[in-house]
């Protein structure tokens, strides 16, 4: 016989998304149109608005995991609309932005880019990760919880809690999901965010990695970093390489005329080898500074690791 429905009333909502009941399988949709369904009753939870989807999981006694995800919910009711409400200064070159940031996510990608004022960036590269570090620190308040992740399209926030090692996949290749090895993490280690990016990737790339994978400090940090590290594996006026205006391929693109790739063909492992060692070199200054912890760099069938390897399963 299923278990009467815990009431979890005790959170109080600040949005009008609710979690759906246990014993359903339908989608919850709230005012705005952010929507929430199950995906295994009570520990793990889809969201989505728009762009935005996320897949939640959270571990520890029932009414800490239900209260948890009720305040994941009543946060993520109202991220879309206010990170629609900055986009214009969000899509801006960073410069001197950080006081215009108003919403909690906004400030949280502007934040992200402390120490890239000589780079060509705006905050939209950090926010996938943002939106995932903000629902955590939602979750995160809740008493009793053991373990949350917050999985925005493969940029991961999450909180190890009472899990004494947490084993991470980094994938080579999108395509065929390859895994380059398995990275095991403790708390002690620091990292609270993985993101990857790459040309094969859901976002634009200036660079030809099929994959940067990156592990940081949150998942705002570990996506800036994976967004740069990757546009630099790249051989410019290469004739295999494919690329065209990013205003082109997307209008609103926060990259304007900027040439991003969209296909790369054959490569020498020469090649291959000067494409990899330049981004290397900026996951070493990245490294050096503390802004990322470690960085796997992948393009045809190779790996560069760059930072701390220690924890590295292969």
């Amino acid at each position: 016989m299923r278990a009467k429905p815990l009431d979890i009333s005790e959170v109080p909502p600040t949005g009008s998304l609710h979690l759906p009941d246990l014993a359903s399988s339908e989608t919850v949709v709230s005012n705005s149109g952010a929507e929430a369904r199950w995906l295994a009753e009570g520990a793990r939870l889809h969201l989505n608005h728009g762009p935005i989807d996320l897949l939640l999981e959270v571990a520890g006694p029932r009414v800490a995991r239900l209260s948890a995800l009720k305040r994941a919910c009543a946060e993520f009711d109202g991220v879309l609309g206010g990170l629609m409400a900055e986009i214009e200064v969000l899509r801006r070159p960073y410069n001197g932005i950080k006081s215009k940031a108003k919403g909690p996510v906004a400030r949280r990608m502007i934040a992200s880019l402390d120490g890239y004022e000589a780079d060509f960036v705006t905050p939209m590269a950090s926010v996938a990760g943002a939106v995932a570090d903000h629902i955590l620190a939602a979750m995160h308040k809740t008493a009793g919880l053991e373990f949350a992740s917050v999985n925005n399209g493969g940029d991961i926030a999450f909180w190890q809690g009472a899990r004494p090692t947490l084993r991470i996949a980094i994938v080579s290749d999108p395509r065929t999901g390859t895994q380059a090895g398995v990275v095991s993490l403790t708390p002690q280690d620091g990292i609270s965010g993985v993101a990857t990016s790459g040309w094969r990737g859901r976002s634009f790339s200036l660079g030809i990695a099929d994959a940067v994978t990156v592990l940081a400090k949150n998942a705002a940090a570990a996506d800036v970093g994976a967004t740069l590290i990757a546009n630099a594996v790249d051989l410019p006026h290469h004739s295999a390489i494919t690329r065209a205006r990013a205003c082109d391929l997307a209008p609103d693109s926060d990259l304007g005329a900027r040439l991003v790739v969209t296909d790369v063909g054959g490569l020498s492992d020469h090649e291959v080898g000067l494409a990899l060692a330049a981004g290397a070199r900026v996951a070493d200054t990245l490294v050096a500074r503390g802004a990322v912890c470690s960085v796997f760099l992948c393009l045809a069938g190779r790996v560069s690791i760059v930072g701390k390897q220690s924890n590295i399963l292969t």
